[in-house]
């Protein structure tokens, strides 16, 4: 029901709906916000996923060159340099012992599958968890965070 305010010289309508837009627009408000606060999580976890990767390359670099000296001490180095699981991630802990964590990235670890399948190429695979800014509380406070797994391989140029 409608009835007639008259202030001075003014006449407006009053209605059962005066306020509404502002719901509305709180509404908008707060549907943007999430999109962005979204949209920044996604990013520093692409972020965080990217300098796993690099990190992963490193590691896969210097486990490649990570011979194993028990074969080249008994057969020599006749043929092409072979590694092993073993040599390949021991050489990947050494180096992630010595590397700081990148920023974005709480905690990182060796997967099981690291190591060589074919004795010639080292393949490095890490999971980290990455430390998202704005959401990351809430995912922490529920148990559980965004895990980042990453693989990478690498080949010792020498045949």
């Amino acid at each position: 029901m409608s009835r007639l305010f008259s202030s001075s010289s003014r006449t407006r309508m009053v209605s059962g709906e005066d306020g509404q837009i502002a719901v509305l627009i709180l509404g908008l408000f707060v549907i943007v916000l999430v999109f962005i606060l979204g949209a920044v999580d996604v990013t520093a976890a692409q972020l965080a996923r990217m300098r796993l990767l690099d990190t992963a390359d490193a590691v896969a670099l210097d486990a490649a060159d990570a011979l194993d000296a028990t074969a080249v001490y008994r057969g020599g180095v006749a043929g092409p340099l072979v590694l092993t699981d073993a040599s390949v991630r021991a050489a990947a802990q050494e180096h992630l012992a010595r590397t700081p964590t990148p920023p974005g990235i709480t905690e990182w670890s060796l997967v099981a599958a690291t190591g060589s399948r074919d004795g010639r190429t080292a393949e490095v695979t890490l999971r980290g968890r990455a430390a998202l800014p704005m959401t990351g509380w809430i995912l922490e406070s529920l148990g559980g965070g965004v895990t980042v797994t990453v693989t990478s391989r690498a080949r010792a140029p020498v045949s």
